[in-house]
């Protein structure tokens, strides 16, 4: 009788555990990846980074980057979204050649970190968006007229959403800011007349 009192004591204080585990849903907190490795979205974004800051393993992807365009500056856009029903927006990249210093400035003064130096001579910030329970992000770098933004528009819940679109921007940065964008150095005036 105390054995079978026993087991079923047991049984009964591990099935609640067993039932929670069963629900409760894992975050994959794998960090970012360090170094860009293909297989690639829109030819310059890794699409392990995508998955691990989206959740979404197959995601529809819509657009490119020409870095050829506006006078070498490059331009283009890449648009991820959920497969299936709604197709949700979950991350854009854009790429301009409108990039303004102010803009940077301005985010910072409202509260966004200041990205570590990726590019020589960009500047960038990164933020989340306020509010408990937000899983959107936001990271912008500008050199010369060149503007790289990224838009988290659906992280993966219980990850560190700012912390990665700071990573992609990492990854993806050197390759799409090109050296055309780097600001001209003025030119010298000399007093000799």
């Amino acid at each position: 009788m105390r054995r079978g009192l026993a087991l079923t004591l047991a049984v009964l204080c591990v099935l609640p555990l067993a039932a929670c585990r069963r629900d409760e849903r894992t975050i994959d907190r794998t960090p970012m990846p360090t170094a860009a490795t293909a297989p690639y979205v829109c030819g310059h974004i890794p699409l392990k980074a995508v998955q691990l800051m989206t959740g979404v393993v197959n995601p529809h992807v819509r657009g490119g980057f020409d870095l050829a365009s506006a006078g070498g500056i490059g331009e283009g856009s890449c648009i991820l979204y959920r497969n299936g029903g709604d197709r949700l927006k979950v991350l854009e990249v854009g790429l301009a050649p409108d990039g303004y210093q102010g803009e940077v400035d301005d985010q910072i003064e409202d509260g966004a970190t200041p990205l570590p130096e990726i590019v020589p001579g960009a500047t960038g910030c990164y933020y989340k968006s306020p509010g408990s329970g937000r899983t959107d992000a936001f990271a912008l770098l500008v050199r010369g007229r060149a503007e790289l933004a990224i838009r988290l528009a659906a992280g993966v819940e219980g990850r560190d959403n700012a912390g990665d679109v700071m990573a992609l921007m990492k990854l993806i940065a050197p390759k799409l800011i090109t050296d055309a964008s780097a600001p001209s150095a003025s030119p010298s005036v000399s007093g000799k007349g």
